[in-house]
């Protein structure tokens, strides 16, 4: 401390000393290493004297708005959180569910006895698994920026997916890819949400965790697509079934 005083002092000084050409003229005779040494001092100095950042100032606001928070109803945390952005999560965790939902429904029709197709089964019990963890995942953002989680009502499912002219597979993994492709136009519709309330962080949020896996997800589903129309009904769809199973067990 005594150092960074002395420093200090001697940089006033010098400071003084360049606005004074009798005492400018004496540092001159030392040398062009003490006049650079002056220089930087002098510099030093102004840049300390500048404050540009007066916290105790500027804070005066928000400590007022946090004293007013009433505990019981509303949140600390709370900051530059739009009330439309608060509902567009909220929207988007009933969506994640409303999936996830329908997806267990698949996976328990193809882990039937008369229908055993067990890849399938365990496929869209993953994919169900996946969607209510991405309904967490933006509950724990809205309660993270202050927000209020209101789950919605969720719709009840289909429980038969038999289709006369595609089959039960081919039917099962389009209807997939239907929903994956909706969802992705969902989270697009949220993120303008937050760019239209310049919400940065959000914006950031569902870019990073959703978006670019929504993709991938897109493209996997419609390769199953492409490969289940290929096969047909019949024995192909018992062989995609263990190429599936197989496709899990490897973490695809």
């Amino acid at each position: 401390m005594a150092n960074l005083l002395s420093v200090s002092g001697q940089a006033k000084a010098i400071c003084l000393a360049s606005r004074d050409p009798k005492r400018n003229s004496k540092l001159a005779g030392s040398g062009k290493h003490r006049s650079h040494r002056s220089l930087t001092l002098c510099m030093a100095a102004k840049e300390k004297a500048e404050i540009n950042f007066a916290p105790f100032q500027e804070v005066k606001g928000e400590l007022a708005t946090v004293s007013k928070v009433d505990q019981s109803s509303q949140s600390f945390a709370r900051s530059n959180y739009e009330v439309s952005c608060e509902a567009a999560v909220n929207d988007q965790i009933n969506i994640e569910y409303n999936i996830s939902y329908i997806y267990h429904s698949m996976f328990a029709f193809f882990d039937r006895d008369n229908v055993g197709l067990p890849g399938f089964a365990e496929y869209f019990r993953e994919s169900s698994e996946e969607e209510r963890e991405h309904a967490e995942k933006l509950m724990r953002q809205q309660t993270r920026r202050g927000g209020r989680v209101k789950l919605q009502s969720i719709l009840l499912p289909e429980t038969e997916f038999n289709n006369k002219d595609k089959g039960d597979a081919l039917y099962a993994m389009e209807l997939s890819l239907s929903l994956e492709k909706l969802n992705f136009q969902k989270l697009l519709a949220l993120h303008k949400v937050a760019a239209d309330a310049e919400d940065a962080q959000l914006a950031d949020f569902i870019e990073g965790n959703f978006l670019h896996e929504q993709v991938k997800d897109i493209k996997r589903v419609s390769e199953y697509v492409s490969q289940l129309r290929r096969v047909g009904k019949g024995l192909g769809v018992f062989e995609f079934d263990k190429y599936l199973s197989d496709d899990i067990k490897n973490g695809a």
